[in-house]
């Protein structure tokens, strides 16, 4: 019995961590493989993108309307005008400086180094954890709303949007435990319909606004009544423009898929830059007129919680306009779209978290599998609905949160990153651009607490999990590749015929009294009588906040007398360690290295080795050695006096 479960365990595990890499720092995600997967025309592309962003479309509408009222569409052309103008500009950039799709994160990867490059991603990762999250659930709980609105979903179980909602992120999270295959042929059909469908929709009830004036009139009325001057409802509009940002939602995943476009660099970069603006553009005149025609067309009272326009206004229109029939088909359209969004930002999250946190040594071993972060995620998702009730407006203000988040650290990273190329009035410009998301972001989030609160939540878990998984993953290896030059090659071939001796040397001033001293010192405590076998190695820390890194050895003779090999690494001991077992692996002997033992307090020490790389390298070298090799006959030898 006690067999059967444990091998029931067994099989558990090696089906949650079925594709488990071991090699981090080439881990691309899941979705992310374009050796594997045929690349695409940028356009099919563009549909994967756009089962995220024109989705949208499904709940926009109604929820400019409830923010603005009848201003909906003055507020919306506003938004169009951020669009074309802000995001559209920076992302274009974004594409040509990230075009393997790591997006704006890692352009402040690049631009900013260090702890504190790596915290702020940790806080970006948050808030695009919080975007992508709230994708799946505002679009599940927007997908239940066109369910229990249709009129032909049965009466008793209307009212149960909790658990419809749990039943289509549970779905989407089978898809992905399964295994999510050929989903840009799924996304160009889903935003071929579902485009189709909104253009007669759309189309329909602009031709009902041509031919009825007196709707046009009436909401001209309420529009002087309201706000009186049009100067008063330009400058409404501009202030209320930041509760319609979830209209911007799609550009960070628009260049997250750019390794599926085919072609060479320039090529992708050239098609990404198309997608973008292809994508802009269809989605801009889609707002404009979407915007206008419910507006002009539904009462304002439909708009409201619990009305029928709520969360699905341009539905409203095709059940009103078109008939039961044509707005179930639309329901269908829009109920997969919606769907289909959720995945799009599962698979964003699938891309975006082995991506940074493996590599940073911030997540457990098991993150870097498929299987066990979806569970993850749809536990996240699950939580996410129940605590917000499955409501599309109360989630409203967290997915636009995340969203200007994004956008506004991609403004930055461009800024910074045209600064840096030296190109003077492309800095203003993008600074600009800049300062008008931060602004709107500041004002949602003060408008909106919910979506920093949940960004919050999700931020602290993040860096929690980091660090304790810093703290855990502290003996590991963190050297991905050991190459050598000519010379120092050349040494370790010559001391393989006798024995290799290798000296830990913190280097100082570099002059003959520092080596000879320190020559001294180690024959003295360890009794060594040859020293022809002695070369000394030297590892100086650059970054230690990064986790992997390559090591290059490199041999030196200083003062035409000491032979030293020097390292470059984010960890003292762990390219000890490493150089170590690679002098074993390649000479076939067993290396000696000589340490002395670290003055002051070892706790200390220790957290110095966490935080700067350095401070207790004699025993940790020795750790990390045990840990990669269990056999002690082969383990390289550690000596410390």
């Amino acid at each position: 019995m006690t067999g059967t479960v444990s091998g029931e365990r067994s099989t558990l595990r090696s089906w949650l961590l079925k594709g488990l890499t071991e090699q981090t720092a080439r881990h691309e995600g899941p979705h992310a493989q374009p050796h594997e997967e045929k690349p695409h025309s940028w356009w099919k592309v563009m549909c994967l993108t756009g089962v995220d962003y024109f989705s949208t479309l499904g709940y926009q509408p109604g929820i400019a309307a409830l923010a603005a009222g009848v201003l909906s569409p003055l507020a919306t052309l506003v938004l169009v005008l951020i669009t074309l103008l802000g995001a559209l500009p920076v992302y274009r950039r974004v594409a040509a400086d990230s075009p393997h799709g790591e997006g704006s994160i890692a352009m402040l990867v690049r631009l900013l180094s260090f702890w504190k490059g790596k915290l702020f991603v940790l806080v970006l990762l948050g808030f695009a954890a919080t975007d992508f999250i709230i994708t799946i659930t505002l679009s599940a709980a927007d997908a239940t709303a066109h369910i229990d609105e249709n009129p032909f979903w049965p009466e008793s179980w209307h009212h149960q949007e909790v658990l419809v909602t749990l039943v289509l992120v549970a779905a989407l999270g089978a898809v992905f435990l399964k295994g999510f295959t050929e989903a840009i042929g799924i996304a160009v059909v889903l935003v071929g319909v579902y485009l189709g469908l909104n253009v007669i929709v759309i189309g329909d009830a602009l031709w009902e606004v041509l031919t009825h004036p007196a709707a046009v009139a009436d909401w001209g009325t309420a529009l002087t009544t309201s706000h009186g001057s049009p100067l008063a409802m330009v400058g409404i509009a501009l202030l209320v423009f930041p509760k319609l940002a979830l209209g911007l939602s799609g550009f960070e995943t628009g260049v997250a898929v750019m390794p599926h476009i085919k072609g060479d660099l320039p090529q992708r970069i050239r098609g990404g830059k198309q997608l973008l603006t292809t994508a802009a553009g269809i989605m801009s005149v889609f707002l404009i007129t979407s915007s206008l025609a419910t507006t002009v067309l539904i009462p304002a009272e439909k708009f409201q919680p619990g009305g029928e326009a709520n969360g699905r206004a341009l539905a409203y229109l095709a059940h009103q306009n078109l008939g039961n029939v044509f707005g179930s088909v639309y329901d269908i359209a829009t109920i997969a779209i919606l769907w289909f969004a959720g995945a799009s930002a599962m698979a964003g999250l699938l891309n975006l978290v082995p991506r940074y946190l493996p590599k940073f040594g911030m997540a457990p071993t098991w993150a870097r599998a498929v299987r066990p972060m979806v569970l993850v995620f749809t536990g996240t998702a699950f939580l996410i609905t129940w605590i917000f009730d499955a409501d599309v407006d109360a989630q409203g203000g967290a997915y636009a949160t995340g969203v200007l988040v994004l956008i506004t650290s991609a403004a930055t990273a461009v800024t910074l990153s045209a600064r840096r190329a030296g190109q003077r009035g492309r800095t203003w410009a993008f600074g600009i651009i800049t300062a008008v998301f931060v602004y709107t972001t500041l004002v949602n989030i003060w408008e909106r607490p919910d979506g920093v609160k949940i960004a919050g939540c999700f931020i602290l878990a993040i860096i929690a999990v980091s660090l304790l998984s810093r703290v855990y993953r502290a003996f590991e290896l963190r050297v991905t590749h050991v190459d050598a030059d000519p010379l120092a090659q050349r040494w370790l071939d010559e001391l393989s015929k006798r024995q290799i001796r290798l000296i830990a040397n913190e280097p100082e001033a570099r002059d003959n009294r520092e080596y000879s001293a320190k020559l001294a010192q180690i024959i003295a405590d360890n009794d060594m009588a040859d020293q022809r076998d002695v070369l000394f190695v030297e590892v100086t820390v650059r970054d230690a906040s990064d986790f992997e890194t390559e090591l290059i050895v490199r041999g030196e003779v200083l003062h035409n007398r000491y032979r030293v090999l020097t390292l470059e690494s984010s960890s003292v001991p762990s390219a000890l360690a490493s150089l170590m077992l690679w002098i074993r692996d390649t000479t076939h002997r067993r290396p000696h290295i000589y340490f002395e033992w670290t003055e002051g307090n070892p706790v200390a020490n220790f957290a110095r080795y966490l935080i700067f790389g350095q401070g207790e390298v004699a025993p940790v070298t020795r750790e990390m050695i045990r840990q990669a090799e269990p056999d002690r006959r082969r383990r390289p030898h550690v000596h410390v006096g």
